[in-house]
């Protein structure tokens, strides 16, 4: 069993096996708050702080028989002390949560993360009607705010889903292009239909523009840079030639929604085909911006 797991078992455990949804979820980014090196990632999300890994942990518990959920709570329904098989810091850090927290309501724990972590609140329906007015002026003040228009480009390779988001919050991006020829993945998050849920939970508007990718068998053999810029040269020489109408495309919404992403795996733009689809994005007319990788 995957350790971040275990903390999941423990965390419900120490709370007396059940914990409604929301709570578990503030819980554990306050538990997250006290690691040294967190074994889960939150992003804004509709009710604050939200783990997409540990919801997607959750459910898969589901069907191992160790968790159980209705619409409101999840439960621990095995018999395992999972509080014994955890590392001694994470333990304490668990039995110390429980004793700040365990008289605190579901409305009490929004109210506190809220405040005290205001970016995570920053996409939440229900802040305005929880905090007060200088509560709230805090909350809208975490949001990013950007004027200029600018064309990112963004690699999840070596990163969470939620890692992934938060950079493309904290730099304004409104709209994502996955410009991946097969936009299935092996890492979690990442595969068409959940980046696509993932990123309309944060506010961002997600587009797959397959023509513009690389086909999966071309990247194989790929050892060495060199590999890897030979790929490339054909990628220029064949591809690009027959797409500049997607290209254009990517223009048009640059210009609609100032702040852009084109995304693939690598996380070394030197080995991603998204550097040279940009580039030649920014040679197109009208094309007056500025290009960054993130």
């Amino acid at each position: 069993m995957y350790y971040r797991r275990k903390i999941l078992l423990g965390l419900l455990q120490i709370f007396g096996s059940e914990l409604d949804k929301l709570s578990f979820q503030k819980l554990l980014m306050l538990f997250s708050k006290a690691q040294t090196n967190p074994d889960f990632d939150f992003v804004p999300y509709k009710f604050g702080c939200f783990s997409f890994q540990a919801n997607a942990d959750m459910s898969t518990m589901i069907k191992y028989g160790q968790v159980s959920e209705n619409q409101r709570k999840w439960l621990k329904i095995d018999a395992e002390d999972y509080l014994s098989l955890l590392k001694e810091n994470d333990k304490k850090a668990l039995v110390k949560l429980k004793s700040l927290y365990s008289g605190k309501s579901k409305d009490d724990l929004i109210r506190y993360t809220y405040i005290e972590y205001p970016y995570y609140a920053i996409n939440s329906t229900i802040a305005k009607n929880v905090l007060n007015t200088n509560e709230y002026f805090a909350v809208e003040s975490a949001k990013p705010a950007f004027g200029s228009t600018v064309l990112f480009t963004i690699g999840y390779e070596g990163i969470s889903l939620e890692e992934y988001l938060n950079k493309l919050i904290l730099n304004g991006v409104k709209l994502l292009c996955d410009v991946r020829k097969n936009s299935l993945s092996m890492k979690y998050g990442f595969s068409k239909s959940q980046l696509k849920n993932a990123c309309e939970g944060v506010g961002i508007i997600y587009e797959h523009i397959p023509d513009l990718g690389i086909d999966s068998d071309k990247r194989q053999e790929l050892k060495t840079q060199s590999d890897y810029d030979k790929l490339f040269q054909q990628y220029i020489r064949e591809t690009l030639t027959r797409t500049h109408y997607q290209q254009e495309h990517i223009l048009e919404l640059l210009k609609k929604h100032n702040r852009i992403a084109l995304t693939c795996f690598e996380a070394n733009i030197c080995q991603c085909h998204r550097k040279h689809l940009a580039e030649a994005v920014t040679m197109l007319p009208g094309f007056d911006y500025e290009l960054k990788h993130i």
